[in-house]
């Protein structure tokens, strides 16, 4: 069955086709622009190929950009801050606060730039056979080449381009995908955006990228080369450069190391395995939160009041798991237990959980004067609902790692018992982990405060206890 093809509209006016399918943690993908088309490549099999495999794991919305595809044509601005309209406006109709982006080739370009711009919406990024500066790009031998040949011969470019892809051994198959290639952008079209990108340089955006980064190669094909990939790589703080050896339309095991790489960018792929195994999952971080002080709350407010509040607990640390690549294993009315295949990753859930909380603390109305007669609890605040939402709330979240046992979608052992004890030892606002985690995570600039041994009941030795250092000093 293909997709629903729906449409959102930019700042500036165009109108923007994408799909959204699978479930999980959103995954904005951005094809080779200009040459994408949502139905044609939809009915090929070798891109299903790719999709299947990812739409298992995540949700991935695909998309469209300006000029290509079954966006709008004739648009005239294909600058990488238009290209980011494009990027905003999926995001927006589908109300994404934060998701993970992941480009391909040219629209590598406009990624970095959102990205760079946007770093509090994008959780992760992928680039696949990027390149960070257009005028490097246009200067190698091969593309001159076949920059002029897009000016004289539309058909001559389309086939060539085709070849290349297949490796000069394509066939019928490469004359589909020419064929498929002139379907998604008119050639002036493909001019004007080629004549645009060629001035784009993003290198100094490199430094400005915060997210977890990986960068992946195809070495097989001819460009952009190995040399400017991993230059690409390297200017990336927290990046990782993964090498491919198939192509696109024979993707073969390389399939397997991009789905790979991508579980390991998002922290998706030991808690999954885990959870269905039935076994023990390896090594995984267990993250566990509670609300400080829910039963009185629940006492004060009563039950439908404190449930509204609950709810907007749900609702930011779901969102901090999803940016951050987290399981949730499962809520306990007022807390909730997750996993991590990346103790760092963890680590970043449970500071951004808290700062998600003390901002929406901070925001909060002042709380009116006790009125004598008016109640017991402080004053007249409208509705019940409206009560409930100016309540402070805190949480408290402790963190361990091992190798829990999964059974029926539950971690079970040692080292989840454990992470609920160091939960319960925190104050709210507090997170405090195990030294096993500190140690996971030495020389990431995590900033901890010894908080010496403790007794955890059911264990018969201390455990080390340090206290993540959350707070921006």
């Amino acid at each position: 069955m293909e997709p629903r093809i729906q449409y959102a509209q930019t700042e500036d006016g165009v109108s923007i086709a994408y799909w959204s399918l699978g479930q999980g943690v959103p995954i904005l993908y951005m094809r080779g622009a200009p040459f994408t088309h949502l139905q044609m490549e939809w009915q090929r099999a070798t891109y299903r190929q790719w999709y299947e495999p990812m739409l298992e794991r995540w949700r991935v919305v695909c998309f469209d950009t300006r000029g290509s595809g079954m966006s709008e044509r004739g648009v005239s601005d294909f600058s990488v801050e238009a290209q980011a309209l494009d990027i905003a406006a999926v995001a927006d109709r589908l109300e994404l606060d934060s998701f993970a982006l992941m480009a391909s080739t040219s629209s590598g370009l406009a990624a970095v730039q959102y990205a760079a711009v946007n770093p509090q919406r994008v959780s992760h990024l992928a680039l696949i056979d990027g390149y960070p500066s257009g005028p490097e790009f246009f200067d190698i031998p091969q593309v001159k080449a076949f920059r002029a040949m897009l000016d004289a011969d539309w058909d001559m470019f389309t086939e060539t381009l085709a070849q290349v892809l297949f490796g000069w051994s394509g066939g019928e198959k490469a004359r589909e995908m020419a064929a498929l290639l002139r379907g998604c952008v008119e050639q002036q079209q493909a001019i004007a955006f080629m004549d645009t990108i060629a001035s784009v340089d993003v290198t100094p955006l490199l430094a400005q990228i915060t997210q977890a980064t990986v960068v992946l190669h195809h070495a097989s094909i001819p460009f952009p080369t190995m040399d400017t990939t991993r230059l690409l790589a390297s200017r990336i703080a927290d990046s990782r450069l993964v090498v491919l050896e198939g192509n696109w339309e024979t993707p073969g095991i390389d399939l397997d190391v991009l789905i790979r790489a991508l579980e390991d960018l998002l922290g998706t792929g030991a808690p999954a395995a885990a959870l269905s195994s039935g076994t023990s999952g390896g090594l995984a971080t267990i993250l566990f939160t509670d609300i400080e002080g829910s039963t009185a709350l629940t006492q004060r407010l009563g039950d439908a009041r404190a449930r509204d509040l609950i709810r907007q607990h749900e609702r930011l640390v779901r969102e901090q798991l999803a940016a951050h690549g987290g399981a949730e294993v499962k809520t306990m009315g007022d807390g909730f237990m997750a996993s991590f295949s990346s103790a760092t990753r963890a680590l970043e859930c449970a500071a951004a959980m808290q700062r998600a909380f003390a901002e929406r603390n901070a925001s909060l109305p002042a709380r009116p004067e006790p009125v004598e007669g008016r109640g017991p609890a402080h004053g007249s605040t409208g509705s019940p609902r409206a009560e409930a939402a100016s309540e402070p709330l805190h949480i408290r979240i402790g963190l361990n790692a091992g190798e829990p046992i999964a059974e029926e979608q539950d971690l079970f052992g040692t080292a989840v018992i454990a992470a609920a004890r160091i939960a319960a030892m925190a104050e709210g606002g507090e997170i405090l982990v195990s030294d096993v985690v500190r140690q996971l995570v030495a020389g990431k600039g995590f900033m901890f405060a010894d908080r010496g041994d403790a007794e955890l009941r059911g264990f018969d030795d201390p455990v080390r206890i340090y206290e993540l250092r959350w707070r921006e000093e």
